[in-house]
């Protein structure tokens, strides 16, 4: 039996796909693009805008591959490169509106409430608004601080924690309405 190293596999598939091999390219393609599209739809409601946008990413992967240094997940990098994208589609609609609101409330969220599948926690975000949205996508889900979201989006600290606290709340309430919804009472 032959052991593939899958590292050594990826490394050869990048080094391939950076000299245009096309099959590698697809393949590259074809391994990520399911979870880089779920990526893009976190941001992105409509799904065929999330997967215009997707592939304008990997267009991006692909020119830039070449700059991927293998230090740190290729998964990783690629997915870094979506949500830029994501957030440069977002501006360029502006769809996204910030207000500067310095004041927030550092509250735990209760996370038992799983309860509830993915399409109905993903109709709760989508039911955010954009900065919102955008501000809880990437500290809850893509585990960046505020210091570098509020980079990322051109805005203060205190507004991203800011944006994050009503998220939150916002989504209690939706939690909350849902839950009624469910046993019957209004």
């Amino acid at each position: 039996m032959k052991i593939i190293h899958l590292h050594q596999e990826e490394t050869e598939i990048i080094k391939l796909a950076v000299e245009n091999n096309r099959q590698a390219q697809q393949l590259i393609y074809s391994r990520f693009s399911p979870k880089m599209l779920s990526v893009c739809r976190q941001y992105i409601k409509d799904i065929q805008l999330a997967e215009d946008v997707m592939i304008t990413a990997f267009m991006k992967v692909f020119t830039n591959l070449n700059k991927f240094e293998h230090k740190g997940s290729f998964e990783g990098w690629i997915r870094r490169i979506m949500v830029n994208e994501c957030i440069s589609y977002l501006r360029v609609q502006k769809k996204v509106k910030f207000v500067e609101d310095e004041i927030y409330i550092e509250e735990s969220f209760n996370a038992t409430d799983s309860q509830f599948s993915i399409d109905q926690i993903q109709f709760l975000i989508d039911n955010l608004p954009d900065g919102y949205k955008m501000v809880f996508n990437l500290y809850a889900i893509e585990g960046y601080k505020h210091n570098e979201i509020a980079k990322m989006l051109g805005i203060n600290e205190g507004t991203s924690k800011s944006q994050l606290s009503h998220a939150r709340k916002m989504l209690q309430m939706q939690i909350k309405n849902l839950k009624k919804e469910e046993n019957g009472t209004e």
